[in-house]
């Protein structure tokens, strides 16, 4: 396990990226912010993220001025510039070396593409540290707010595993980079999702959990390599929503609500559970909105 000291300096580094994101970064930057030398700084900060600070801050750049062609009317040129490259030549040149198109390309036909998005190494290593199970074995159960929501007919885009029957298992059988994908895909009607996929969706010789977004029933787009597509019918879905939490706390906040699902009765509602009906699943945990999850639902007497 890696020292607290580096994990801290590290995640102080990607906080001070993300939040500079379009702006001139230095190493003496990230440096200062990690509290030790530049060399120092750098050495760490590759070996716990995989990539020096300025792949890391490249990649991240042109994965977030993609979203930006895809999202707005903005010039190419513009966004070259909102994300701090020189020059109109030099972006095309990243982009197509990252991407394997060129912006102007990508702008006119926003094809699903392999965004680049890091996940807190704290967050990782905290996981490490505690193991998955932990977050099953939380008896502090806070307040959780509960709706049903109405999902249409739709399209789901995923991505299977092997064996996989939860996020961390299923990053070392597929990897961690397909939430970049997903979240490329311009016609997604909800974010990406983490699902446990029940068994009349789930194929021979893959996994019960996997990776995927919606998209309209009609969806006739790019379906990225490897990837299936599952025709979902109209259901309801039974929102579970834990409160705000700190980011470091974020097993604690799963956990808490994982303990909160096993005892609830949708009865209370006038639901039943219809598992069979959608894949239950999780949204990507974030501290200012709590942790939320979906489970498919019937009316008892619908």
């Amino acid at each position: 396990m890696e020292s607290w000291e580096k994990i801290d300096a590290v995640q102080r580094m990607q906080d001070y990226i993300e939040e500079h994101i379009q702006e001139y970064i230095s190493l003496h930057m990230l440096a200062k912010a990690a509290n030790y030398s530049p060399w120092y700084a750098a050495k760490i900060f590759k070996e716990l993220t995989g990539k020096t600070p300025f792949e890391y801050i490249r990649e991240l750049r042109l994965s977030k001025a993609a979203l930006k062609l895809r999202d707005t009317d903005r010039k190419v040129v513009d966004v070259a510039f909102d994300f701090v490259f020189d020059s109109h030549e030099g972006f095309t040149r990243a982009f197509s070396k990252q991407f394997g198109m060129t912006p102007k390309d990508y702008s006119k036909n926003t094809p699903p593409l392999k965004l680049f998005m890091p996940s807190r190494i704290r967050d990782y290593y905290l996981t490490l540290m505690k193991g998955d199970n932990s977050m099953a074995e939380n008896k502090n159960v806070s307040t959780v707010f509960v709706q049903v929501i109405e999902r249409p007919a739709r399209k789901l885009i995923l991505k299977r595993g092997i064996k996989a029957t939860h996020y961390f298992e299923y990053c070392e059988e597929v990897g961690c980079d397909i939430w970049g994908i997903l979240t490329s895909i311009k016609e997604a009607i909800y974010e990406p999702m983490g699902l446990w996929l029940p068994q009349n969706m789930v194929k021979p010789g893959t996994s019960v959990y996997a990776q995927g977004v919606e998209v309209p029933a009609d969806y006739n787009g790019i379906i990225p390599e490897g990837f299936d597509v599952i025709d979902l019918p109209p259901c309801k879905m039974m929102i579970f929503q834990g409160p705000p939490y700190e980011e470091e706390k974020f097993e604690e906040a799963i956990g808490d609500l994982w303990e909160a699902v096993k005892k609830y009765n949708p009865e209370i509602y006038g639901y039943s559970w219809a598992d069979e009906d959608a894949p239950r699943f999780q949204l990507e945990p974030m501290g200012y909105r709590g942790y939320i999850e979906g489970r498919p639902v019937r009316p008892i007497n619908g």
